[in-house]
């Protein structure tokens, strides 16, 4: 397994991305439910939008080393891809924080 340090962060990182996207999911079934003004504070924003492309990337490279890879090229995708799962899991939370953020202000006059 890749360790980002010397801790296994690996695991860590995807439950983050993983629970965000499993809160999002409720939260915008509920948002459905809650009328326009709930709806526009979980609408898709550029922040997702960068999340999931970190997410792709990062799972590409990794996919990479994983089916095989070696030497130097093996070497770079992997501090890459570890690199830009780091970057997705921040990102992950960012947006979650906003989302989170505008729905606090649902109701509020």
């Amino acid at each position: 397994m890749l360790t980002l340090g010397r801790v296994a962060a690996i695991p860590v990182l995807i439950a983050a991305i993983i629970g965000r996207e499993i809160t999002m999911s409720a939260l915008r079934e509920w948002a459905a439910t809650a009328g326009p003004e709930a709806r526009q504070a979980v609408a898709v924003n550029a922040w997702g939008k960068w999340k999931t492309a970190s997410q792709m990337a990062s799972l590409t490279l990794l996919l990479l080393v994983k089916d095989g890879g070696s030497g130097a090229a093996a070497e770079a995708a992997a501090v890459a891809g570890a690199a830009l799962l780091l970057v997705a899991s921040w990102l992950t939370v960012q947006s979650l924080a906003i989302y989170m953020r505008g729905l606090g202000t649902v109701g509020e006059c």
